[in-house]
């Protein structure tokens, strides 16, 4: 807990303050992510940053009217993104959530694997969203470093779900994030 829950509070106020920079004109604009437009990664980015990370530290499913929603519908929805976000890292503050295992999809992992996976969703998707929307997502060198140790450990079975494509090459004088993209199959250089 003492090592990972700062880089929750960190990512989840860069991913609030990179929400709030998204305009409506945006939603349709393509993003890193070829198989969503704005709209649909804000959506899935909403919900399993925020909704899922709060359930998973509950040990509960994320009920089935949040995983169909349009949150971005919404005229606040940046402002309600960031408060879920706040509820989120609040359940994680409690020492007795890091204990034990959490079961993501019938495969059982220990808690901060499962915080490791969560962290490098909001990350990685969030880089996505800021780079798709004129922005830029910033984190720090021990949260990229460890971005890029939970990507290069699950870089294969994502690939294999076609949930990374293919590492994009980069030299020897790329930084931790851009290692970390790269490895996730996106270009660190992408602009919208």
């Amino acid at each position: 807990m003492k090592n990972l829950y700062p880089y929750l509070i960190e990512s989840a106020e860069e991913a609030a303050r990179v929400a709030r920079g998204v305009t409506a004109e945006q939603l349709p604009a393509p993003t890193p992510c070829k198989e969503f437009d704005t709209r649909a990664l804000l959506n899935h980015w909403i919900l399993y940053t925020s909704h899922g990370l709060e359930h998973r530290a509950r040990r509960t499913q994320l009920p089935e009217a949040l995983t169909g929603r349009d949150f971005t519908d919404a005229p606040d929805w940046a402002e309600a993104y960031a408060a879920q976000l706040r509820r989120a890292v609040d359940a994680w503050s409690e020492p007795a959530v890091w204990e034990g295992e959490i079961d993501l999809g019938g495969t059982l992992l220990p808690v901060p694997s499962v915080v490791a996976l969560l962290l490098t969703e909001t990350v990685l998707h969030g880089w996505d969203v800021a780079r798709a929307t004129g922005q830029e997502f910033h984190c720090s060198q021990g949260l990229a470093e460890l971005i890029l140790a939970t990507v290069g450990e699950h870089a294969e079975t994502y690939r294999r779900y076609e949930g990374f494509a293919a590492p994009v090459p980069l030299p020897d004088s790329a930084s931790s994030i851009e290692r970390a993209l790269a490895t996730s199959g996106r270009d660190p250089h992408w602009r919208s």
